[in-house]
């Protein structure tokens, strides 16, 4: 009786997993049309996981603009988005600084530097979220050299909160960024 019931189980599975195409629940079969709750987490180094968490803390996971020189210089790099009412962008985070990465080093910016300005929310003292700013920036450098960028191809500057517009903690995480630009 219980070999039975674990090959209809065993069945079970299979005819389900072939319904589906295969896919496991989490797996994307199609990358550019997947949201940042459904992408699939790409296999990165224990040197790169631990810079991608550094950077992910420092900038809320969020807080990457990238120009748009880089991005038609970088078809495949696409800047972490947001889901409906959610701040959650931690995956495609990830995969922004590895697409970035990897244009640095075989794409339309193998001979081009990149310039990473941090920026702060005006909640704090100028000197204060000037630095704030310049570390964000620098643990995004620190992510992308974990990909094998020279760090001189990386310059990090800081505005602070010279540029903050936000009003309300949904402003404010949109000023907690790193914008990412192509350097002249």
């Amino acid at each position: 009786m219980r070999n039975g019931v674990l090959l209809i189980a065993a069945i079970l599975a299979l005819v389900s997993s072939a319904a589906c195409g295969g896919a496991k629940k989490d797996e994307v079969k199609d990358p550019s049309s997947a949201t940042s709750a459904q992408a699939p987490r790409a296999a990165f180094t224990p040197d790169q996981e631990q810079a991608l968490d550094k950077a992910e803390a420092e900038t809320g996971a969020q807080g990457l603009s990238i120009d748009e020189q880089i991005l038609k210089l970088c078809p495949t790099v696409r800047p972490p988005e947001f889901d409906y009412d959610s701040s959650k962008v931690k995956t495609r985070f990830r995969s922004t600084i590895g697409e970035l990465a990897e244009c640095m080093k075989t794409g339309g910016l193998k001979d081009r530097d990149v310039l990473l300005v941090g920026h702060a929310d005006p909640r704090g003292e100028d000197d204060y979220n000037m630095s704030l700013g310049g570390q964000r920036a620098s643990a995004v450098r620190g992510a992308i050299m974990s990909f094998g960028i020279e760090q001189r191809r990386i310059d990090v500057s800081s505005r602070g909160a010279l540029d903050a517009t936000g009003t309300d903690e949904a402003g404010w995480a949109k000023d907690r960024r790193v914008d990412i630009k192509l350097k002249m």
